[in-house]
């Protein structure tokens, strides 16, 4: 068997182990420290299989600190981050991780970079020692910025042709407008072919700092290996000694009114939708709450909204509805699809549904749902890899770690007064942004009743 097949044979045992063993899913308290440089490690030793996890985030290097005429910048980055370095060049990189058996990725999110790397604990030193020489030596080649770029545009153009996947665009840039979380992460036909190598060593050189790192370590390692480990690899990063830029999010929008914006794409059978409203922020108090009345309205199969549209109706094989979280705010959105003729019958039933969760939900329901969320949380934290990207996040917004134990007490306190008041308060009536994609000439009609449009053609630049 070769490293990368006992990898994942290893990763399924370990999922399997706590079931079989009947352990708590209780998230253990890691160590903590920190390197010369500023990067602060979280450690927690799991002997259980021979495997290492690793999880590191950098605060500000993700899409919402990138210039807006260079949009896509953040991603593309660190993309190329794993492009070469002064040691090895693309295939050399991706060639030594296949030969551990190994996973290792860059990425850009929101708020910050991440890298992420899995192992078996003989190759984790030298699947370290590759992420730090990505992380810290890019040479940022522009024949691999070329090609990356080439496919980036191409799947832009794949998008407007998938009025699912299309309509997240829109629906992104008409509710964020110029906020940063309005950039879209694979960048635009217009900031992509003008972005340089330059460009992405100035981001690079710029936000990609070690006294913004905060990392986990979860597996079969010893501390004191660890740290010298850390020491001769991300811990030789020089901090850049000049002043860290901001990396704060600037509060999201507040939507006043109706905003509709129609999408015309003349060869489209069906119809998607996206209806957006301001949610809540990370850690709020009404997280729970908002979690057991999100579950029932629209956050699993048996859903009102998947009952209502896709069972009882016929309408679409999925739709649904989610909260998005940050610091600064949070967004509530709900979206399905269905036949042009249908999409003015769909979202009649949307908004009744809307109107009902106003009014509350059974006792039955909410004890459903209590139940549903307190089974479904347990997975989320048993792997190596679950627990470290769980310190990260968890150390990277301060909320503690013994928030998920006051998450999970606050789940089975939600009575049907609370998840009715959550949907008085985040479920929207007049205040939200909706987007539709579909062909105007059979769906234009339908949407009138709805109010006063915004109609664009999917051919017209951008979205």
């Amino acid at each position: 068997m070769n490293a990368r097949a006992k990898l994942a044979c290893l990763a399924v045992l370990l999922l399997l182990i706590p079931a079989l063993s009947g352990a708590a899913t209780r998230l253990p308290a890691p160590e903590k420290f920190s390197l010369k440089n500023g990067i602060t490690v979280y450690y927690f030793k799991s002997a259980a299989l021979p495997l290492v996890s690793f999880r590191m985030w950098i605060r500000g290097a993700g899409t919402a600190n990138e210039p807006a005429d260079l949009e896509g910048v953040a991603n593309l980055t660190a993309n190329q981050m794993m492009k070469g370095t002064a040691k090895m060049d693309a295939d050399a990189i991706a060639e030594a991780v296949d030969f551990l058996g190994a996973r290792l990725s860059i990425g850009a999110s929101d708020e910050y970079a991440s890298v992420n790397g899995e192992s078996l604990k003989e190759h984790f030193p030298r699947l370290l020692e590759i992420a730090a020489d990505c992380l810290t030596n890019p040479v940022f080649k522009d024949d691999e910025l070329q090609k990356e770029r080439k496919t980036r545009l191409d799947s832009l153009k794949a998008v407007k042709d998938n009025p699912g996947s299309a309509v997240r665009y829109y629906f992104a840039k008409a509710y964020y407008g110029s906020h940063p979380l309005g950039h879209l992460a694979n960048g635009t036909e217009i900031s992509l072919p003008k972005m340089t190598t330059a460009d992405l060593k100035s981001f690079h050189q710029k936000y990609y700092r070690p006294e913004r790192g905060v990392a986990a370590v979860v597996g079969d390692i010893e501390k004191q290996a660890l740290l010298d480990l850390l020491n001769k690899t991300i811990g030789l990063w020089k901090p850049a000694g000049s002043a860290a830029p901001a990396a704060a999010l600037p509060p999201l929008p507040k939507r006043a009114g109706k905003k509709l914006i129609l999408i015309d794409k003349p060869d489209a059978t069906q119809a998607y939708w996206i209806l957006g409203a301001p949610g809540y922020p990370l850690g709020d108090a009404i997280t729970p709450q908002a979690v057991v009345m999100n579950t029932l309205f629209g956050g699993r199969f048996t859903s009102w909204l998947s009952t209502e549209l896709r069972i009882k109706r016929g309408l679409t094989y999925g739709a649904s509805s989610s909260f998005q979280t940050w610091p600064a705010g949070g967004l509530f959105t709900a979206s399905s699809y269905t036949k042009n003729d249908k999409i003015g019958e769909m979202l009649d039933l949307v908004f009744d549904l809307m109107n009902k969760a106003k009014t509350g939900f059974t006792a039955e329901e909410i004890e459903s749902s209590r139940n549903y969320i307190l089974g479904q949380f347990p997975p989320t934290l048993e792997t190596n890899a679950s627990k470290a990207t769980a310190y990260v996040r968890l150390m990277f917004y301060n909320l503690g770690f013994d928030y998920y134990d006051k998450y999970l007490a606050g789940i089975q306190a939600v009575t049907g007064a609370s998840a009715k008041d959550a949907a008085a308060k985040l479920i929207p009536q007049t205040d939200y942004v909706l987007v539709v994609v579909g062909k105007s000439a059979e769906i234009k009609k339908q949407l009138e009743k709805y109010g006063t449009w915004t109609e664009r053609k999917i051919t017209d630049p951008g979205f």
